[in-house]
C-alpha cells in the first residue's frame, strides 16, 4: 500500500477553478506532449480522476500538471486534467497556470514577458503583465482554431431537435446559437444546461465523427457552447460552456472562446485584428483578438489570442492512499 502526494497550487481563471500539480506527479515517457499525454492516459489516468473528482475535487474542478518542456522553444510544458478527461489545450487553464507558476516562481521565462508553453495540442505563447509580485493579466496566442461543421442536428427529448456548428480551438465544441427550440442562456436555468448538455453531447458523437484533420489523437466532441446577448456594454456575446459531467464553466472559456472567433470569422463578422469580448456566465470577461489567418487541413481557420486574469487561492498538499476504497475519486451520475 502507498500513499501518492501531489504538492498543488490552487487557484481560479475569471471564477473557474485552476489546481495546479506543482510536486509529486510522475515522470512519462514520449517524445512530445502527444505522446506524454497517451502515456499518462494508459497509466495515470488514475491521478487525474483523484485529483479532480471528488472527494477531493468537485464536478467544475480543472487543473494542469507540471512538466519539462519536449521542444527546444518552449520553456515549460502543461498537461491538462479536469473532471472531463486529459485535454489536448485548455485556455482558462493555461491563463491560471502561467499566473501562479510565474508568482510562485515555478518558472524562469528565457524572454521577460513571454512564456512559451510546450501542449498537447502544440506550441502556445502567454504573454503576460507583472505587478511587482503579481501577473495582473495574461494573453494566450492560442493553436489554429477552425470551424468543422455547419448544420449538425440532433433530438434532445423535451427540448426537440437542436442545430449546431462544431468548432475547434484545442477542443471540439458544438455551439447551439438561438434558434426555434432555444432562444438565450438568459432564458433558460444552469440546471437545464446539465441536463440537456450530455444528452445533446452523446447524440452528436453518435452520428457524426470528430477528428482532427491534422493530428488524429484529437477528436471526440467534448464540449457544449450555449450562446446568448451580452449583459455588460463592452462585450460581444455570452457563453455558458458545459464540460464533464455535469460542470458549466464559470470563465468565458478560453478554447471556446477561440472556438466561437472561429465560428464568426468563418462566418463573416470578425477580421484579422478584431477584437472580440465574451461573456461568461457569471459576467467575468476575456478578451480575445483575432491574430492571423491559418490553414488547418482543408479548412481555412484563424490564430486567435484570449487575454484574462487569474488569482491564487492557496496551497493544497492532497494525498490518494491506496488504502482509501475511494482514491480514485468517484462521479454522482444520474441513471443511463
Amino acid at each position: 500500500m502507498t500513499t501518492h502526494t501531489f504538492f498543488c497550487v490552487d487557484g481560479h481563471t475569471c471564477g473557474n477553478p485552476v489546481r495546479m500539480v506543482a510536486g509529486g506527479a510522475p515522470p512519462l515517457k514520449g517524445a512530445n506532449m502527444v505522446e506524454k499525454r497517451a502515456h499518462f492516459l494508459r497509466e495515470y489516468d488514475w491521478i487525474r480522476t483523484g485529483l479532480m473528482f471528488e472527494p477531493r475535487g468537485h464536478d467544475v474542478m480543472s487543473g494542469s500538471i507540471l512538466y519539462p518542456p519536449t521542444r527546444d522553444d518552449a520553456d515549460i510544458a502543461f498537461l491538462f486534467i479536469e473532471t472531463s478527461g486529459c485535454l489536448p489545450m485548455c485556455g482558462h487553464g493555461t491563463i491560471g497556470t502561467v499566473t501562479m507558476a510565474l508568482e510562485r516562481g515555478l518558472v524562469t521565462p528565457r524572454e521577460e514577458g513571454v512564456l512559451k508553453i510546450d501542449t498537447p495540442a502544440g506550441l502556445v505563447t502567454a504573454r503576460y503583465t507583472r505587478n511587482g509580485d503579481y501577473v495582473d493579466n495574461v494573453r494566450i496566442t492560442n493553436i489554429a482554431s477552425y470551424l468543422h461543421a455547419t448544420g449538425l442536428t440532433a433530438e434532445i427529448g423535451e427540448l426537440g431537435e437542436i442545430t449546431v456548428d462544431v468548432a475547434y480551438g484545442g477542443n471540439f465544441y458544438a455551439i447551439v446559437d438561438p434558434q426555434q427550440n432555444f432562444s438565450d442562456i438568459a432564458d433558460i436555468q444552469p440546471s437545464d444546461i446539465q441536463r440537456w448538455s450530455p444528452r445533446l453531447r452523446a447524440a452528436l458523437n453518435a452520428k457524426y465523427e470528430f477528428i482532427h484533420p491534422e493530428n488524429p489523437a484529437i477528436n471526440g466532441l467534448s464540449h457544449i457552447l450555449w450562446t446568448g446577448a451580452p449583459t455588460r456594454p463592452e462585450a460581444h456575446a455570452r457563453n455558458a460552456v458545459f464540460y464533464g459531467d455535469k460542470a458549466i464553466d464559470r470563465s468565458p472559456c478560453g478554447t471556446g472562446t477561440s472556438s466561437r472567433m472561429a465560428q464568426w470569422a468563418a462566418q463573416g463578422k470578425l477580421q484579422v485584428g478584431d477584437d472580440f469580448v465574451h461573456e461568461s456566465i457569471i459576467g467575468t470577461m476575456f478578451r480575445g483578438r483575432v491574430e492571423a489567418t491559418a490553414q488547418v487541413g482543408p479548412f481555412e481557420g484563424i490564430i486567435p489570442s484570449i487575454e484574462g486574469w487569474a488569482r491564487m487561492t492557496g496551497y493544497n498538499t492532497i494525498f490518494i492512499d491506496d488504502r482509501d476504497p475511494l482514491a480514485h475519486g468517484f462521479l454522482v451520475t444520474d441513471k443511463a
